[in-house]
């Protein structure tokens, strides 16, 4: 992937790794990026990471082959998978499945279908928007009498016969990268595979506890300044209010401006040292922030346009 490339380019150069055939997905992964100094395992964990993202929030093609390989390297998992399509991709009956109104994935085509929910008459507008969903799946209108039974096959439809094709692909991706007897054997993984995205998300806590606060570490470099302690003390103090105020995705970002994805390593290492911005060894999973800073606000702005820059380039500001 050439990281001098328009983000168009890099999602090309994915999907054409992703649609070569006969590969052996399971093989040592050894990734480069054109445009960029970085080597080593980081790299291979941007790659997949990136691959994840893409997957989650952008392009739908070659996703199994994507979603396998990544799981084969240990690399992130997609969440929030409705708990229907993973019943259906794993051999459940659709017609037995249990399908919420949650696994609606279009908030408008949810909202048209949660009008037939209870007995509440209907406008004339609300009438007309139910009618034009049904007549586009060739469903009948509403009526007294089958407005429980459409309700039904309108959730069916958006949830399962619409996303048949890509449940097909799924499977077939997940059969070429050799996982899919895998998850077959064992369904105990399956959620780990495919977690919720509550058990997804990130918290202060979890972040907080991996952290190696290497603040009393005498310095590596004879040429490298020494940092007094009170400034280090401060710098770590700072992060520490960063991440106990930080969202999920800033905390998701932090990880991948610090190891190369968003999977929490057994260790995060933490130094202070004397230089001008924030850095990150990501094959180390060690994060370098200046001594320099004297003002939460200053920090803040720098770690900020980091963690901005981990889609665009390696994470080094």
């Amino acid at each position: 992937m050439d990281l001098r490339d328009s983000a168009e380019d890099q999602e090309r150069s994915l999907i054409s790794f992703y649609k070569a055939q006969e590969t052996e997905w399971a093989s040592h992964l050894n990734c480069k990026l054109e445009g960029d100094a970085a080597v080593g395992e980081g790299v291979n964990r941007f790659f997949l990471s990136k691959s994840m993202t893409l997957l989650q929030f952008g392009f739908h093609i070659n996703f199994g082959r994507m979603m396998g390989h990544s799981f084969i390297h240990s690399g992130p998992c997609i969440s929030g998978l409705s708990p229907a399509i993973t019943h259906v991709l794993f051999g459940g009956s659709p017609e037995t499945t249990t399908i919420q109104i949650e696994d609606c994935p279009d908030n408008d085509i949810r909202t048209t279908i949660q009008l037939l929910e209870g007995n509440a008459e209907l406008t004339k507008q609300e009438e007309k928007a139910v009618f034009a969903l049904a007549l586009s799946w060739d469903l009948p209108g509403v009526t007294k009498t089958n407005r429980k039974w459409l309700h039904e096959r309108l959730l069916f439809h958006a949830v399962i016969s619409r996303t048949s094709r890509q449940v097909k692909q799924l499977r077939k991706g997940l059969k070429e990268t050799m996982v899919w007897p895998f998850l077959k054997e064992r369904a105990d993984i399956i959620p780990k595979f495919l977690p919720r995205t509550s058990e997804a998300a990130l918290n202060f806590h979890s972040v907080i506890q991996r952290i190696v606060w290497l603040i009393l570490e005498e310095k590596e470099d004879e040429d490298e300044d020494e940092c007094c302690l009170e400034d280090k003390c401060r710098v770590a103090g700072y992060l520490r209010i960063f991440i106990e105020k930080a969202s999920c995705a800033q905390l998701k970002a932090l990880l991948q401006f610090w190891t190369g994805w968003e999977l929490l390593p057994s260790e995060l290492t933490l130094k202070v040292v004397s230089s001008n911005f924030p850095k990150s060894a990501t094959c180390f999973e060690t994060l370098r922030l200046p001594a320099h800073y004297h003002d939460y606000e200053a920090f803040v702005t720098d770690i900020q346009a980091c963690l901005n820059s981990v889609d665009t380039g390696f994470g080094l500001v």
